[in-house]
């Protein structure tokens, strides 16, 4: 498939909603290492909350489901986090206006426009041991592929790889960073739960691909 229908993209949201259902116990515990130890069960209930609003959308544009994801994300979190996570989806409505389906080059502006307004809402680049150590890398190798397919695998072991990095990292950004080296051996979880999303794309490309959707 080349193109993604608005039922395509409400599924992969779905997808993602259920991967990190799944993690947010460990989300919590590298939370916990960090920060105040809820940033499992606040995602996991703003793409909950997502989930049940996409339901209510009638016949939605992949626009209207790109903000409306990003809403819940930023109601449903509050805080840095959800203002972060919310703008990676918020800023990616823009590229995909008025479009009924998405081909790859959509994929490629909307992750971009993500990109770059996470990194200038939050401040970070790589190595400040942030979501974007896990977010470039995969912005990257997605669109580095010019085979769709191909683009979520990459994207996914290059956000993996990126998360795991965090591990060796001293924050430089958010509360992890009044920890200094007392942080080092711990995995950034907005890293992680960007890790953990494009999983969730990747396995569930997979699945369609393979005629199980």
């Amino acid at each position: 498939m080349r193109e993604i229908g608005s039922d395509n993209l409400k599924a992969m949201l779905i997808a993602i909603a259920g991967r990190i259902a799944d993690s947010r116990e460990r989300l919590n515990r590298l939370d916990a290492a960090l920060g105040d130890g809820d940033h499992g069960a606040s995602i996991s209930a703003a793409f909950e909350k997502t989930v049940a609003e996409l339901a209510r959308l009638p016949d939605p544009k992949p626009s209207e489901i790109w903000l409306t994801t990003a809403r819940c994300l930023m109601n449903g979190m509050g805080g840095a986090s959800g203002a972060l996570f919310g703008t990676l989806f918020l800023k990616g409505v823009a590229p995909i206006q008025g479009k009924e389906r998405l081909v790859k080059a959509d994929f490629d502006e909307l992750w971009a426009a993500g990109l770059a307004g996470v990194k200038a809402r939050g401040k970070a680049e790589i190595g400040d041991k942030t979501m974007v150590d896990a977010l470039q890398p995969a912005v990257l190798a997605f669109a580095a592929n010019d085979n769709i397919a191909a683009a979520w695998p990459a994207a996914a072991e290059a956000a993996s790889n990126g998360a795991e990095s965090t591990r060796e990292l001293i924050a430089r950004q958010g509360r992890a960073k009044y920890l200094g080296e007392r942080g080092i051996g711990h995995q950034d979880p907005g890293a992680t739960t960007i890790a953990l999303m494009f999983e969730a794309l990747d396995s569930y490309w997979r699945e369609m691909t393979n005629g199980k959707t």
